[in-house]
């Protein structure tokens, strides 16, 4: 493949060329599993090449850690080399982890049921949501500033709080008649509503908090692709079954 701006041959499909120093990626769709990842590089809303890469997990939990980290990080080698405009990710929560913490880029989610590819194909086809810049701990207001679930009820605001398509959090009234959950506390983003905005729902216990959350989305359905995306983070964050 041939660099898009000067016409410079460049080593892997979508590279970032160093010729004149521009990128020729738009995204790259990393399907993680423990012993192995797919990487996927988009180039002009069309697959322009993939690798992958492999690695044998260790049983011992030294030996485990540096193995996965060691892993991640080739993952990680192949994105950094072609600076991409976003990356999506789907696969292993703990493999998923490991290459986000080795890199820059915001990390978009994919459904485990969809073609991952296929999926982010037809999401990029759409007009890109807003980003919102604003820390997460800016984004919650409201009348309400009592949370339920102590510092696991924090973590969850925050977690959804620091969603790039997220604007603002509205803590909602703690109702305590709710039926008792011995799982801790557990949370979950419902169903987007017409305008994209979704309901946190966060259980302590018996109690239960329903907070509003405002996204960028303008509809239902792009509200839906940042709904899965925040249910995933509260996965990743062990807030969820």
């Amino acid at each position: 493949m041939e660099c898009r701006r000067c016409g410079s041959s460049l080593e892997r499909p979508g590279d970032y060329c160093l010729v004149c120093r521009s990128e020729n990626a738009d995204a790259v769709v990393l399907e993680l599993d423990r012993d192995r990842a797919r990487v996927t590089t988009l180039v002009d809303e069309a697959v322009a090449g993939v690798r992958e890469v492999t690695t044998t997990p260790e049983d011992g939990e030294e030996t485990g850690v540096i193995e996965l980290r060691n892993f991640a990080g080739l993952v990680a080698d192949e994105v950094r080399r072609k600076r991409p405009e976003e990356v999506y990710a789907t696969g292993d929560r703990e493999v998923v982890r490991a290459v986000r913490g080795q890199l820059h880029h915001d990390f978009y989610r994919v459904g485990d049921g969809d073609d991952p590819v296929e999926s982010v194909l037809s999401r990029r086809g759409d007009a890109p949501l807003e980003v919102v810049e604003t820390a997460p701990r800016e984004k919650i207001g409201g009348s309400h500033s009592t949370l339920v679930g102590g510092r696991a009820g924090q973590r969850a605001i925050q977690t959804v709080a620091g969603h790039p398509h997220v604007k603002k959090i509205i803590p909602g009234p703690i109702d305590a008649g709710g039926s008792g959950s011995r799982s801790g506390v557990r949370a979950k983003a419902t169903r987007a509503g017409e305008n994209g905005n979704v309901r946190l729902l966060i259980r302590d216990g018996s109690s239960v908090q329903e907070n509003r959350v405002v996204t960028t989305a303008r509809e239902r359905d792009l509200g839906e692709v940042v709904r899965e995306d925040l249910n995933e983070a509260l996965r990743e964050a062990d807030l969820q079954e």
